[in-house]
This record gives C-alpha cells, structure tokens and sequence, in this order.
C-alpha cells in the first residue's frame, strides 16, 4: 500500500481521525478530520481500506462510520 506514504493524514496527530462521539465538540473533531481528507490525493484508496477492513470507527476516506455503514447497507430496489 505506497499509496499511504502520499496521503495528507501522514504526519497528522492520529487521533484527529478518531473522535469519542458523534455529537459536541467531536463534530468539530470530525469536520477537521473531514478538512484533512478533502485535500488528500488517495481519499479513494482510503475509504475502499476501510469498506474492505469494515473499520468501524473513525474518519476514513472522508466518511464517518454511519456513512460507511450506510454504504455498505444492501439497497432495496423499487418495483
């Protein structure tokens, strides 16, 4: 995985990325985070990390863990 060594998180405190909750201050934590993925030049390789490892916490790729899980839930289709 070299794609890591260009991402814009390397040398980032590592728990920027891992906020305790969802609401609060952690909102700020998350859009920080969010701030950091949104200049990073492998955010894809990022998330596809994550949906594969199923990482449940944490700013991955630019998402937060609901919209991974939202992601990865099955869609229905309409009739």
């Amino acid at each position: 995985m070299e794609w890591l060594d260009r991402a814009a998180c390397v040398g980032e405190d590592p728990e920027l990325f891992f906020p305790v909750s969802g609401s609060g201050p952690s909102l700020t934590q998350i859009r920080r985070a969010q701030a950091v993925c949104d200049r990073c030049p492998v955010t894809w390789q990022c998330l596809d990390l994550a949906l594969g490892m199923r990482h449940a916490s944490g700013v991955w790729g630019g998402t937060t863990e609901s919209d991974r899980a939202a992601l990865l839930r099955p869609r229905r289709t309409a009739r």
